[in-house]
């Protein structure tokens, strides 16, 4: 029993303590969205055991270290989490008046990776080395300033309750927004990341509610880009041969055919349960390439089988599903074009990988959302994740 002064009977001072805070109908903490947060945690540490797996045996990479890349995923991790935790007490609005700084300075970090700062990973030359080890790549970045640009020119006017749908005038602001980024990222090459960014922009506009002739337009635009870049010759070679062992899987087996053959072969090996964690005979012997990255889900295949391969895949969904719950729910289009952003961005970002693994899709390079080793990609991964749950926790609560 309180009195009038606020204070309470039983001795705990003007402030409720902490569990009550913290169990409160309205604390942040009891307004997050768990599955979505649970199920993005499962992924991470799912991903920690694959990369371990897919490392423990490769002095050539660990430096004689076998937990050298675990050690590195779950540090990775963990800074993620605090990016997501200072994402949501920041909050999706503070950062939407941030939008010109946040763009500013990703365009100038991927500038700078075009500069003799720049370095060259697997033939992307999309990377600043910043010592000890470390290294950064700024078009991970990129994705979430493109999604909270877009978001903040599509709904300014929406949401001031000045019109229903963004104007034409509006849809050409974003998309030279986002077309700046793009096309330096293409000339790094990155042409997975850039595919992933039309993906986004096409969720952005979609949300928006933009007319469809803008969908239609930017679809084949789209296609006619891809036509001049392979025309042009703006794809490197190793690009080129990707795109070669994609059409023709037989296409030199020993040579650019090779990953894609290798990642078939452990799919397949894995049968229902799998051969057990750490004793699949693809990963131990070593025979898929960049099985710590971009062929993560290989060693889920072989040594978790179905069942564990599968079980990715349903976290996966639960993370999009949540994430449309979000998009839906929110009273602002900002918040609902930032979700349906990063809906684009994870489900086709998840399927290319996955494909890719299955000879359904070309091999771009793309990581494998909170599975695949990579601090950039983690990093960026669990700051989306904070936007998500900031616009859950910060929408309007029904009294």
């Amino acid at each position: 029993m309180a009195g009038t002064n606020g204070f309470s009977v039983s001795g705990y001072g003007p402030q409720r303590s902490t569990m009550t805070r913290l169990m409160a109908r309205d604390s942040t903490a009891r307004r997050l969205d768990w599955p979505m947060l649970l199920a993005s945690l499962a992924l991470t540490l799912i991903g920690a055991a694959l990369v371990f797996s897919a490392t423990r045996n490769r002095n050539e990479i660990n430096h004689g270290d076998q937990y050298y890349f675990l050690f590195r995923h779950l540090l990775n991790a963990g800074i993620g989490i605090g990016l997501m935790i200072a994402t949501i007490w920041l909050g999706h609005r503070t950062l939407r008046t941030a939008v010109p700084i946040l763009y500013g300075l990703s365009v100038f970090l991927i500038l700078v990776v075009l500069t003799p700062l720049g370095a060259t990973v697997n033939g992307a030359h999309s990377w600043i080395i910043i010592g000890g080890g470390f290294s950064v790549q700024p078009s991970e970045f990129v994705k979430i300033t493109i999604i909270l640009g877009m978001a903040m020119l599509l709904a300014a006017r929406v949401d001031a309750g000045d019109s229903e749908h963004p104007d034409h005038r509006t849809v050409l602001q974003a998309l030279g927004l986002a077309a700046v980024p793009m096309a330096i990222t293409l000339l790094m090459p990155d042409l997975g990341s850039v595919m992933v960014m039309v993906m986004l922009v096409l969720g952005a506009l979609l949300a928006s509610g933009a007319s469809n002739r803008w969908i239609l337009g930017l679809i084949a635009a789209g296609a006619a880009g891809a036509v001049a870049v392979w025309k042009l010759g703006m794809l490197d070679q190793y690009q080129i041969a990707r795109f070669a062992a994609f059409a023709n899987p037989a296409l030199d087996p020993s040579g650019v055919g090779y990953n894609t053959t290798q990642a078939r072969i452990a799919i397949g090996s894995g049968g229902l349960t799998g051969a057990g964690l750490f004793h699949g005979s693809q990963t131990t012997g070593q025979f898929v390439p960049e099985q710590q990255t971009d062929f993560v889900f290989t060693v889920a295949g072989e040594e978790l089988g179905f069942v564990g391969a599968g079980a990715i895949i349903l976290l996966l969904g639960v993370v999009l599903w949540r994430a449309c719950k979000i998009a839906r729910e929110t009273s602002e289009l900002y918040g609902t074009i930032v979700a349906a952003g990063i809906i684009a961005w994870f489900s086709f970002q998840a399927f290319e990988n996955i494909g890719m693994t299955l000879g359904i899709m070309p091999v771009t390079g793309l990581p494998l959302p909170f599975v695949s080793y990579g601090g950039s990609s983690m990093f960026a991964e669990w700051i989306a994740i904070g936007l998500l749950q900031s616009i859950k926790v910060q929408r309007p609560v029904s009294a």
